[in-house]
């Protein structure tokens, strides 16, 4: 417990304490980009701003209380560069708005955020010498999130840099039987559908409000 508690310090002092990166190796030139007109940019910040909390390193980041070394900027999401990288070039793509985990990020927003994957991805990789990225999500804390805001790392690649230990083990699958399998599958389309019913119900409640 003691060591897990001091890892989850030490990550999130280096992100209201970011460290510079060495002369060796350069920060990714970035530019600041937004989208729609300035008045919409500035309606969309104000709702952003409304719903960032205080205690939570992105939303100071976002709110200019903290540094960090922006890559690329929209009304909608931010890209920085990663203050305790895996690799150089190491990323993070965060929206404006404060949501705890990508499960309860409205979907409207999760499609943002990937959207800009290729195009970020892209010009991070054409810095870095890279031909490779991983693409990933820890979302809650069994799964190694310590952040509580959502965010996608995008941590460029290089062969046999042996960022994970794991890739240099053999794989062992899970061993299902089909009768497993096929109730596993019935389980998640079951709740595929009930949440598909509560989203409809919201959706319904919410036009019968504005009607």
């Amino acid at each position: 417990m003691f060591i897990e508690a001091t890892r989850r310090f030490t990550v999130l002092s280096s992100h209201l304490n970011p460290t510079r990166l060495t002369s060796d190796q350069p920060p990714l030139s970035g530019s600041v980009c937004s989208s729609g007109s300035d008045s919409e940019t500035r309606l969309g910040d104000i709702k952003n701003r409304s719903s960032l909390h205080d205690d939570c390193v992105f939303c100071s980041i976002i709110r200019g209380q903290s540094h960090a070394v922006k890559l690329y900027e929209d009304d909608m999401c931010l890209c920085i560069l990663d203050t305790n990288p895996l690799s150089h070039g190491h990323s993070l793509i965060i929206p404006k708005s404060h949501y705890p985990s990508i499960d309860t990020t409205p979907q409207s927003v999760v499609a943002a955020m990937c959207s800009k994957v290729p195009f970020i991805s892209n010009a991070i990789m054409k810095a870095t010498g890279c031909n490779a990225f991983n693409l990933l999500v820890n979302n809650g804390a069994d799964a190694g999130q310590v952040i509580f805001h959502t965010h996608i790392h995008i941590i460029p690649r290089k062969a046999y840099d042996c960022l994970w230990d794991s890739e240099s083990l053999l794989r062992r699958p899970l061993k299902l039987d089909d009768e497993k399998v096929s109730q596993l599958a019935a389980c998640i389309q079951e709740q595929l559908l009930a949440s598909d019913i509560s989203q409809d119900s919201k959706n319904e409640d919410f036009c019968s409000s504005k009607s």
